[in-house]
C-alpha cells in the first residue's frame, strides 16, 4: 500500500508527518514569516497601503470547523511557500502579510478531520481557490490528484472514503491578489426600463471569433466585445442589453478534457468573483479584471446594460469523486447539501453537487458575488441558472427562501434586473410563473407555444393568445408586470433558429455521446427536408418561418430575448446541445451577412426592435384589461376572426391556425412621466400558421377606417396604398402580417408616435 492510498487513522491532518506522507514525498518548506493578525473582514485577498505607507495583502478565508489553515503562496518560478493562519475571528481566518503586491498568485491549504461518513473532507494535500478571489490564473488539468479521495481505490464502493494525500498543486489555478481602484466615476448606466429591454444573449468569445473586423488578437475576448465593430451590430440591431453566457471563471470538466473538449458554454464555475482569464487579452494576472471592467464602459456608452448568466446553484467540483478545488476543501457541509447519509451530495442541478442555500453563509458567498459585479465591476443585472435550486429549503422549493429575502431587501440588488431560470431538475423544480415580483423568468411556455404554433401542432389558438399578450395566466397575480414574461424561442441551449425550421432530429454526434445528449423534445419541422437543402420551395418556406418566428417574438408583449446569431441564419448544422464545441460550430459566421437571404433577415430584425422602440402600445408595462376606457370605445385589446368580427368564447375553442390581434393606441391605460395618458397608433397583427391562403376581412369603426402594411413575412415589397376597413387581404399560407391603423387617406392619426 502506497502512502497516498493508505486509509485515514484519526491522526489530525494538521500533525507533522514523516517525508514519505507528505505531497509528492519532498521536505518541509522552510519556515516563513507568521503573518501579522491583520483583519477578518472583508473576505478574500485585499492589497492595501497601510497609515505608515507600507503596502501589503490582508488575507481572510471563513473555514469554521478547520483545525489550521495555510496561505500558500507562488513565486515567479512557481515555487510555494505557506505561511500559516494564526488569527480565527468569528469562523474566519485571516491575516496580513506585508510585501506582497498585486499579481502575487495564492492559495489555500486547510487542515481538519477526514471523516466521509458524516461530511468532513479536509485534505490539506489540496490545494483550494479562494471562493473569493477576484482573478485566477493556472488551468485546472483533470488528473486524480485533484481529488480528495483515491479514484482508482480497488474497492469502488468505498473509494471516496479513502483520502487520497497527492499535491494537487500542479493540476489547479491559483488566486491573484488584485488592486481595485477604479470608481466609475465615467460610467454613465444606461438604466433602460424593463418594459423597453431588449435581451441579446451572447456569449464572449463566440461573437467575436470570427469577426472580420475585430483585429485577430482580440477576437474571443472581453476587449473583442468592446470594439466598436462589435459595438455597432448590437446598435444596429437596436437592442438594449447583452445577457452574456458565464464569464465567472469556469473550468472544463474530466470526461471533456479526456475528449479533447472542453466546456465552452462555462455553466461549471469555479470563481464567483473572478472574470473567467481565457477570455482577456491582456493576462491573467489580474488584467482580466481591467479588460471586464473596459468592455462593461464600452458597451453602457452605447446604451448597452449588461446582465451577466450565473451558476450559483452548483460548482465546478463535481459529485462525490470530483475534484476539490475550492469549497468542498474549505468546508465540505457547510457550503453544499449532502444527502442523508451526509456522505454523498443532494443533486437538484444534474451536475454532481447543489450549493446549501439554506446556510447563510452560502447565502452571504452568492450575495457579495453579486454585489461585487455591480458596484465594482459595473453590471447591471443577473440571468441565474436553474433558479429554482436556490430556493429549495428542508421541504422542496420555497418562494419565501432566505436567499429570496436577502435579495429583494438590498438596497443594491433589489435595484438591478434579476432573471430566472425558473426549474432545476429535481421533485417540484418546475417554477415557471412562481416567482416573487422583482424577478423576471425566461418563459419556456412561451417558447414551446410558439413554436407549435408555427409548425402547425396546436389545434387552437387559445394558449398563443395567453403567449402574445404578456402571458397574464402566469405573472398577473401577485403584482407583477408583463416583463416578468422573457419571451423567447431559442437559447443557447438548443436548436438556432435556422435550424429549428431546418431538422426534426438532434445531430450531436460531435459531442462524443453517442448523440445521446441534449434534449429530444425540440418542437421543430424541417419544413420537408433533414438539414441543407437545394429545394427552392423548402428554402423559401424556411426563410417565412424565420421571419414569422422573430415577427411573432419582437411583437409579443414582454421582454424579448434573441439568440445571437439568429438574426444572421447561424446554423449548428443541428447540435442542439453544442456546449462542448469551441469552434465553428458554436461561432458567429459574419460572412452570412454577404448573403442578401440572410442580410435581409438581419434588417428585418433591426426594423422590428425600431418598431418596438418607437411605439409604447408594443411593449405595454401593464396587463391588459379587455375593457373600454370609455363606453362605446375602443378596448386596450381585441381579437378577431377572419371574417373579420371579434373572437367569442367559442371560437376560442373552434380549431384554426389563423388569428387577428388588434391593439389599441388609444385605449391604453398607462399614463407618460406627466401623469397623461399614454396614447400611440394601433396594430393589428394576423397570424396564419396554415400551409393555405386566407383571407382576412379587416375591422371597421370604431377599430379603424383603413390600415397600412407595416410587415409581411410572405413578401418583400409593401403595397403602398392603405387597405380599406372591412375590406379583405390575402394572408399566404405560413406568413404574418402587422398593419397600422390610419385614416382614409392612409395618414396616421396624430396621436401616433
Amino acid at each position: 500500500m502506497t502512502a497516498w492510498q493508505e486509509l485515514d487513522t484519526g491522526t489530525s491532518p494538521g500533525a507533522p508527518r514523516p517525508v514519505a506522507d507528505r505531497p509528492n514525498g519532498t521536505a518541509p518548506h522552510p519556515a516563513p514569516p507568521d503573518p501579522w493578525p491583520g483583519s477578518w473582514q472583508p473576505l478574500g485577498a485585499r492589497f492595501r497601503t497601510d497609515l505608515e505607507g507600507g503596502r501589503g495583502t490582508n488575507f481572510a478565508l471563513w473555514a469554521p470547523a478547520a483545525e489550521a489553515v495555510e496561505l500558500c503562496l507562488f513565486d515567479e518560478r512557481g515555487q510555494e511557500s505557506r505561511h500559516r493562519l494564526a488569527e480565527q475571528t468569528f469562523q474566519t481566518w485571516h491575516g496580513y502579510l506585508p510585501g506582497v503586491l498585486p499579481g502575487t498568485r495564492y492559495g489555500y491549504r486547510v487542515h481538519g478531520r477526514w471523516d466521509p461518513w458524516t461530511g468532513a473532507r479536509w485534505n490539506p494535500a489540496k490545494l483550494l481557490l479562494d471562493p473569493y478571489a477576484r482573478a485566477v490564473d493556472g488551468h485546472y488539468t483533470a488528473h486524480d490528484a485533484t481529488c480528495a479521495a483515491v479514484r482508482n481505490w480497488p474497492e469502488r464502493e468505498v473509494a471516496d472514503t479513502v483520502r487520497d494525500n497527492r499535491d494537487s498543486a500542479p493540476y489547479v489555478p491559483r488566486g491573484v491578489v488584485v488592486h481595485d481602484d477604479d470608481d466609475w466615476y465615467d460610467d454613465h448606466r444606461p438604466k433602460t426600463p424593463w418594459a423597453e429591454t431588449v435581451l441579446y444573449e451572447l456569449h464572449v468569445r463566440g461573437f467575436t471569433m470570427r469577426h472580420p473586423e475585430i483585429p485577430p488578437e482580440l477576437r474571443g475576448t472581453y476587449a473583442g466585445l468592446a470594439h466598436p465593430a462589435a459595438i455597432a451590430h448590437l446598435t444596429g440591431l437596436g437592442v438594449t442589453a447583452v445577457e452574456l453566457l458565464p464569464v465567472h471563471h469556469h473550468v472544463s470538466e474530466d470526461h471533456l478534457q479526456q475528449r479533447g473538449l472542453v466546456n465552452y458554454w462555462g455553466y461549471n464555475t469555479l470563481g464567483y468573483f473572478a472574470p473567467h482569464a481565457g477570455y482577456s487579452s491582456a493576462g491573467s494576472r489580474g488584467q482580466q479584471v481591467g479588460e471586464f471592467k473596459r468592455m462593461v464602459r464600452a458597451l453602457h456608452a452605447a446604451g448597452i446594460e449588461v446582465i451577466l448568466d450565473v451558476v450559483y446553484n452548483h460548482t465546478a467540483e463535481s459529485g462525490i469523486m470530483g475534484p476539490a478545488l475550492s469549497l468542498r476543501g474549505i468546508d465540505n457541509g457547510g457550503y453544499y447539501r449532502l444527502d442523508r447519509s451526509r456522505r454523498g451530495y443532494a443533486d437538484y442541478t444534474g451536475c454532481g453537487n447543489t450549493l446549501d442555500t439554506r446556510q447563510p453563509h452560502t447565502v452571504r458567498l452568492i450575495t457579495d458575488s453579486l454585489r461585487y459585479w455591480v458596484t465594482e465591476m459595473g453590471v447591471d443585472g443577473f440571468r441565474f441558472d436553474l433558479a429554482s435550486a436556490l430556493t429549495r429549503g428542508s421541504d422542496g422549493v420555497e418562494m419565501h427562501h432566505p436567499f429570496l429575502g436577502a435579495v429583494s431587501q438590498d438596497p443594491l440588488l433589489s435595484r438591478v434586473k434579476l432573471i430566472a431560470e425558473p426549474w432545476d431538475v429535481g421533485a417540484g423544480g418546475y417554477q415557471v410563473g412562481g416567482f416573487p415580483p422583482l424577478w423576471a423568468e425566461w418563459n419556456d411556455k412561451y417558447r414551446d407555444t410558439v413554436r407549435d404554433f408555427w409548425r402547425g401542432a396546436r389545434p387552437d389558438v387559445r394558449e398563443l393568445g395567453y403567449r402574445l399578450s404578456g402571458s397574464s395566466d402566469l405573472y398577473q397575480r401577485g403584482g407583477r408586470r408583463p416583463y416578468a414574461s422573457v419571451n423567447y424561442v431559442t437559447a443557447h441551449d438548443g436548436f438556432t433558429l435556422r435550424d429549428l425550421v431546418s431538422y426534426n432530429q438532434k445531430h450531436n454526434e460531435a459531442n462524443g455521446e453517442d448523440n445521446r445528449d441534449g434534449t429530444e423534445d425540440n418542437r421543430s419541422w424541417n419544413c420537408g427536408a433533414e438539414g441543407g437543402s437545394t429545394d427552392p420551395e423548402v428554402l423559401a418556406l424556411r426563410a417565412r418561418q424565420l421571419r414569422n418566428l422573430l415577427t411573432t417574438l419582437l411583437l409579443s408583449t414582454g421582454v424579448p430575448m434573441l439568440t445571437a446569431g439568429d438574426e444572421l441564419g447561424r446554423t449548428q448544422l443541428g447540435n442542439n446541445n453544442a456546449y462542448c464545441q469551441d469552434d465553428a460550430t458554436s461561432w458567429l459566421d459574419w460572412s452570412l451577412l454577404e448573403q442578401p437571404e440572410w442580410r435581409s433577415l438581419a434588417e428585418l430584425t433591426g426594423r422590428l426592435i425600431g418598431l418596438r422602440r418607437r411605439h409604447p402600445v408594443l411593449r405595454q408595462r401593464a396587463f391588459f384589461s379587455g375593457r373600454a376606457a370609455v363606453p362605446g370605445g375602443q378596448r386596450d385589446l381585441a381579437w378577431f376572426t377572419g371574417t373579420g368580427r371579434e373572437m367569442t368564447e367559442a371560437d376560442w375553442f373552434t380549431p384554426t391556425a389563423a388569428l387577428g390581434m388588434l391593439l389599441s393606441g388609444s385605449a391604453m391605460s398607462e399614463r407618460d412621466q406627466h401623469g397623461c395618458p399614454l396614447r400611440d397608433d394601433s396594430f393589428l397583427l394576423l397570424l396564419n400558421a396554415g400551409p393555405q391562403a386566407v383571407s382576412f376581412t379587416l375591422p371597421g369603426e370604431p377599430w379603424a377606417s383603413a390600415y397600412r402594411t407595416e410587415v409581411d413575412t410572405a413578401r418583400d415589397d409593401l403595397p403602398e396604398d392603405p387597405h380599406p376597413a372591412l375590406t379583405s387581404v390575402t394572408l399566404a399560407g405560413r406568413s404574418c402580417r402587422l398593419l397600422r391603423a390610419v385614416d382614409d387617406l392612409g395618414r396616421f392619426p396624430p396621436t401616433g408616435a
